[in-house]
């Protein structure tokens, strides 16, 4: 087969360290180098003078959860990497170790055997990480308004069935005022709705009266902010 990477690098890479195998062609058999480096920073630098020193500009991994991302982000600059999907670069099962799997990374992407994964840059996967954390809190704030308002329907409170939003403006002012106050002044409740609600008091106050609270149950109510504090400490630039 047709050589097309005539000096290449096949990488295995792990938590803790990874085993480089260089491969030189000239001629009809290749040449083999194979060194073993950590992960942390400076020996990732290090690999990568190694790599230049040995005119090698082109490697080969594959990705193995996130452990190659630190990798890819200081070879970037310098080398040409070919992140590939683990099932192009499988070895047979049985007689394999880190050298000989690092080594048959390398044959293939020396044959042109290995198609890459798409790599976005860097501008971008920083962007993804953030929006990708973004959809996560907001996620976890949906699963946490309806576990607020589980909190009060299971305390005797119906007031979601009188009010559209649960967390509008009234009804946020009347559960903070059931969360903190020791008794219920119907007269207080109607006084914090606003004026579009107040045509609604007598229904508010029927979907209150007789409501059932314990003090783990308020503390349970009141910590439903939570999610919209974790969404406020997000760069606003990724906010709609």
């Amino acid at each position: 087969m047709k050589v097309v990477y005539p000096i290449c690098c096949g990488v295995d890479v792990h938590k803790t360290f990874l085993v480089a195998t260089l491969i030189t062609t000239q001629g009809i058999v290749p040449s083999y180098k194979k060194k073993r480096f950590s992960t942390f920073n400076n020996s990732i630098l290090a690999f990568k003078q190694w790599l230049i020193d040995n005119n090698c500009f082109d490697v080969c991994m594959e990705s193995t959860g996130k452990y190659y991302v630190p990798i890819y982000n200081l070879l970037e600059d310098s080398i040409r990497v070919t992140v590939a999907n683990p099932k192009w670069v499988a070895t047979v099962k049985g007689n394999k170790d880190d050298v000989k799997d690092s080594k048959w990374i390398g044959d293939l992407f020396r044959l042109g055997l290995v198609p890459g994964s798409f790599i976005p840059s860097k501008d971008v996967r920083i962007l993804r990480e953030y929006t990708r954390y973004r959809f996560k809190l907001v996620s976890c704030k949906s699963s946490e308004k309806n576990r607020f308002q589980n909190a009060f329907t299971v305390c005797n409170v119906a007031l979601d069935a009188v009010v559209s939003d649960m967390f509008g403006k009234s009804a946020s002012s009347i559960t903070d005022y059931l969360v903190n106050a020791d008794s219920f002044d119907p007269e207080h409740c109607i006084s914090l709705l606003h004026p579009s609600l107040k045509k609604k008091a007598d229904e508010v106050i029927e979907s209150i009266e007789g409501f059932q609270m314990t003090g783990e149950q308020k503390e349970s109510a009141s910590s439903a902010d939570i999610c919209n504090l974790w969404s406020n400490s997000l760069p606003t630039w990724i906010k709609p």
